[in-house]
């Protein structure tokens, strides 16, 4: 006797999300810039998102796209010099360093423009990020995603070094980024910070983190960040943005410890995001 239920048993068991998981390549670090492509190629990464700092390839548009068309792996973001150590990157203006930033990512075909909110003292950019932020944003169609941060901590000191905050969903952005290895830094809810975001979250740096007063960047599932959680909620709202794996493999001992992490972050990323998307006609539980 057949099934009764044909048509249920006939649908996939899992549905793959549009969700696209994507290598930085800080990722690879001190390894370069061409390492990150090479390894994300091999792993089976769906892109790179370039981290534009002191790696001259990481500024170079020509050489960054032929990497992508050699290793047939598209570049899905780029990442604005925002760090202390990129203060000359691009020019020592913020303003020019995002409008560069535009520009690459319209030339590599990358949808988005990770940026960090200004330093305090950096005031007169700050005074005007918010606007100037949305006024670029209605020049293209790149997203500028920008990035929560956490207040910096020593000993028993806390210091806002962002403005005008380092919780970015207190001000008024079309996109958001939300990176958890900061959220752990910051001592915030994730979870929280994501329902803030709400639909305008644009991009997702996944990292783990156990609340240190350093910037951790563990493998997910490493910290106390809830990473399985946000992936689920991802793919039960039907997030369609880049999620971004952005880990620091300094402590790797070989050139295989790295690629191994590497992996290990991949797969705990497509299995929490398919995790949640049930097949159609059956509740996710």
């Amino acid at each position: 006797m057949p099934p009764r239920n044909l048509s249920l048993m006939a649908k996939p068991l899992v549905r793959v999300p549009d969700a696209k998981v994507a290598l930085s390549t800080a990722s690879v670090y001190p390894e370069s810039t061409a390492t990150a492509f090479e390894i994300a190629a091999r792993l089976g990464y769906d892109g790179v998102e370039v981290m534009v700092w002191t790696d001259p390839v990481s500024q170079d548009i020509e050489a960054l796209r032929r990497l992508s068309d050699y290793h047939r792996i598209p570049i899905l973001a780029v990442h604005a010099p925002c760090l202390l150590i990129t203060q000359r990157v691009w020019s020592t203006d913020p303003w020019t360093k995002l409008q560069r930033a535009q520009a690459a990512a319209e030339k590599l075909g990358a949808s988005t423009v990770v940026v960090h909110p200004p330093f305090r003292w950096q005031r007169q950019y700050s005074r005007g990020f918010v606007e100037g932020i949305w006024r670029m944003a209605n020049e293209t169609d790149v997203k500028f995603a920008v990035e929560n941060m956490y207040p910096w901590r020593y000993r028993d000191r806390e210091m806002l070094a962002y403005a005008p905050d380092w919780d970015v969903t207190k001000d008024d952005y079309r996109h958001f980024t939300i990176d958890l290895s900061h959220a752990a830094t910051a001592r915030t809810d994730a979870l929280q910070m994501l329902d803030r975001m709400g639909d305008r979250l644009g991009h997702v740096h996944l990292a783990d983190g156990r609340g240190s007063a350093k910037d951790e960047h563990l493998v997910p599932g490493r910290g106390t960040q809830p990473c399985a959680e946000v992936l689920e909620h991802l793919g039960r709202t039907g997030f369609d943005g880049h999620v971004v794996i952005e880990v620091n493999t300094r402590r790797a001992m070989s050139s295989a410890e790295r690629e191994a992490d590497l992996a290990e972050a991949l797969a705990f990323t497509r299995l929490h995001l398919a995790s949640a998307c049930s097949p159609a006609g059956v509740p996710h539980s």
